[in-house]
């Protein structure tokens, strides 16, 4: 098992930045690819980013690449996703995930670990 504690979500302006942190438990940290997904009410869960085992590989989300960054840090087991230029569509419960294909898998079917989500608010 893998347990999984996102942080830093909250309220901030249009433009602003924020740092999102996951903290992990249990098995070993990198063994696991990680990703951020969120989810808009109403809408389905999609992904954000994702990295891999030992971060040499990355993948962003066409809406998100170029403003989002995702990075890790095994010795912390903490993953990170560094938000920038946020915009009022980013607003979302952001999730955590991770997944024991290799790579930088996209798909929700592909994580077998969620943490409990946090919110993000992005006001215009």
């Amino acid at each position: 098992q893998v347990q999984l504690v996102e942080s830093g979500g909250g309220l901030v302006q249009a433009g602003d930045s924020l740092r999102l942190s996951c903290a992990a438990s249990g098995r070993t940290f990198s063994n696991y690819a990680m990703g951020w997904f969120r989810q808009a009410p109403g809408k389905e869960r999609q992904f954000v980013v994702a990295i891999s085992q030992y971060g040499g590989t990355t993948a962003a989300s066409d809406s998100v690449k170029g403003r989002f960054t995702i990075s890790r840090d095994n010795a912390k087991n903490t993953v990170y996703l560094q938000m920038n230029s946020l915009k009022p569509e980013d607003t979302a419960v952001y999730y955590c995930a991770a997944s024991s294909y290799y790579d930088t898998p996209r798909r929700v079917l592909d994580y077998g670990y969620w943490g409990q989500g946090t919110q993000v608010t992005v006001s215009s």
